[in-house]
């Protein structure tokens, strides 16, 4: 945690890192130079040789400041004696992009699961992709598998923004009984940088000052597939709200936040329990 630490603030790198014993996981955000920098400082160790870096354009202004965590897992699981994932070697096989576009292209049968929340799912998705219904932390899968269990026998393909969540989700999957799991190579956003507006449709959320990336999005084949959630207009705009039971999060179009339909504000926990 220190070394990282010091490489970021040596390059003023900013951004969220998790340190844990199955390996790192970290978005950060600087220089162009500095991003080079940091990458050649990794990669003199031999653990972090093989990693796939993933780089696109940012804002100068995505992340206030550098959190570096040390945490029990990368993916917050909170599961006892877990047995799935790939330090216990059960895991989707890896799918890479232009295996995944063949596949669409030559109309085979396979199901793509679509393992991010709700509000990732609304804003951009793959054709034809599943959402585990209740799908958010992870202490949800099991009941959510539930709602996918038609697919047990079936091929699917598990995906996810980075690919860092499908390691544990696509081997969560075939412990639960799933027989033919693959996961995303290194994720949605690689798939769209290498084949922007085909198969993925709309845009990807990111958890940063960003929110949501697209590429090539004046091109006519963009599509906006984001409904709002109150008078189902199509929208990309993402609004944190109150819908009256709950604190939530998800497209309300720019119409009906303007419109006082939806409190845009969030009540306090307190205030929620008590109404």
């Amino acid at each position: 945690m220190l070394t990282q630490r010091a490489y970021c603030e040596a390059l003023d790198l900013k951004g969220r890192i998790i340190i844990a014993e199955e390996g790192i996981n970290g978005t950060l955000e600087g220089t162009k130079a500095n991003v080079e920098k940091y990458i050649e400082l990794m990669e003199k160790d031999k653990r972090f040789r093989d990693i796939n870096w993933k780089k696109s354009a940012g804002t100068g202004k995505s992340f206030y400041k550098l959190s570096v965590k040390v945490r029990p897992e990368i993916v917050t699981t909170g599961i006892k004696d877990k047995d799935f994932g790939p330090l216990n070697k059960l895991t989707g096989k890896h799918l890479p992009a232009d295996k995944l576009k063949e596949w669409y292209e030559n109309g085979r049968e396979f199901y793509v699961v679509d393992m991010r929340n709700d509000y990732e799912f609304e804003v951009g998705r793959f054709k034809n992709s599943v959402w585990p219904q209740g799908l958010g932390h992870f202490r949800d899968v099991p009941e959510a598998i539930k709602t996918i269990e038609h697919l047990k026998d079936k091929t699917v393909v598990t995906v996810c923004t980075g690919g860092v969540r499908c390691e544990t989700a696509s081997g969560l999957l075939m412990k639960y009984g799933f027989k033919e799991v693959y996961q995303l190579e290194n994720g949605i956003v690689t798939f769209m940088e290498k084949y922007p507006n085909t198969f993925f449709e709309g845009k990807l959320l990111v958890f940063d000052q960003r929110e949501m990336i697209g590429f090539n999005i004046d091109d006519p084949n963009h599509k906006i597939i984001g409904k709002c959630r109150i008078c189902g207009e199509k929208s990309e705009n993402l609004e944190d709200y109150f819908d009256g039971k709950k604190n939530s999060y998800g497209i309300i179009c720019v119409s009906c936040a303007k419109s006082g339909k939806v409190e845009l504000e969030r009540k306090p926990t307190s205030q929620i329990k008590n109404s």
